[in-house]
């Protein structure tokens, strides 16, 4: 069995070969050499590109809880195009969510992606839309164990652009903006022992029928702290401040973790640990925020005044 050192060693020697093919195709052809690296900027762009939303619908979950699940369709190049009608439909869904927002009751999110191909294909069809919907249904149904309405309401998405990325997973890259940075870019993937981050086949074992072919990031998603958030009213009973308590049971310094604060919302995340946004109930003044971290309990309070 070959060393971990012998490893190493063969992944140097390839980077080195490598690096001596493009030295030679840039002295003897520089124009097939310009086009290799335009070629790789093009595809390291669109990989690159964000998730975009298309299209929302909204449902009924009939069981085993009854409520209402919006599902965001969106479009994103990470997703392969489909083959054929033969062959599975490449889809990417992230994280179902439990949200309340707008004073409405709690209510399930779900964002699923494909590939734009597909969507520009489907787009001019009605029916061919209405087709691709349904088959979202009965993706949720076996994959959350629901039992969900045949009947959708198109609908304005509830998301906004900050939760589609951070349900889907979506990170992105630096743009390389030289050739050099570009190919020290592709040399350091080959010590990552060929582990991508992208969108790679999630295991599932087979199912009858099966017209979906589920795909998911490796990318680790961070997790959706608990919460507290309290409206605090002044003595004549007006709302007064804001109170926002979040248990982070897997932080240990204030300075782990990132928050931003606007009039209408608070974002907290620890890299690849939390992540947590929420929409005041009113509009606050950002510049009155306090926030205290207590070690002991694992704890982050914070206090904004409203205006």
């Amino acid at each position: 069995m070959p060393s971990s050192g012998s490893g190493k060693e063969d992944v140097l020697q390839q980077v080195n070969q490598f690096w001596t093919m493009l030295d030679d195709l840039c002295r003897d052809d520089p124009e097939a050499y310009r086009k290799f690296i335009d070629k790789q900027m093009k595809e390291g762009a669109e990989f690159n590109a964000a998730p975009e939303l298309h299209s929302c619908i909204c449902t009924d979950i009939l069981e085993p809880n009854r409520g209402l699940l919006y599902i965001n369709l969106c479009s994103w190049k990470r997703v392969p195009a489909p083959q054929h009608p033969g062959k599975p439909l490449p889809l990417c869904a992230g994280k179902l969510e439990t949200e309340d927002k707008g004073g409405q009751g709690p209510y399930s999110v779900l964002d699923v992606a494909v590939n734009p191909r597909l969507l520009k294909e489907c787009k001019p069809s009605k029916t061919e839309m209405n087709q691709l919907y349904m088959l979202l249904l009965n993706f949720v149904q076996q994959e959350h164990n629901l039992k969900l309405s045949q009947q959708y309401t198109p609908v304005s998405p509830r998301s906004t652009t900050q939760d589609l990325y951070h349900r889907l997973g979506f990170q992105q890259w630096p743009t390389c903006q030289t050739p050099a940075s570009l190919l020290q870019k592709i040399s350091s993937l080959h010590t990552e022992k060929e582990e991508e981050i992208l969108v790679a086949p999630k295991p599932a074992e087979p199912k009858k029928n099966n017209l979906i072919q589920v795909i998911s990031s490796t990318l680790v998603q961070p997790q959706r702290p608990k919460y507290l958030l309290e409206v605090r009213p002044d003595a004549a009973g007006a709302p007064r401040c804001v109170d926002l308590t979040v248990e982070l049971p897997k932080v240990s310094n204030m300075s782990e973790c990132q928050l931003r604060i606007s009039k209408d919302d608070v974002l907290l995340e620890v890299e690849d640990v939390y992540h947590l946004l929420l929409d005041f109930p009113n509009l606050v003044d950002e510049d009155s925020a306090t926030a205290v971290f207590n070690k002991k309990k694992r704890q982050l309070t914070m206090r904004v005044n409203i205006l």
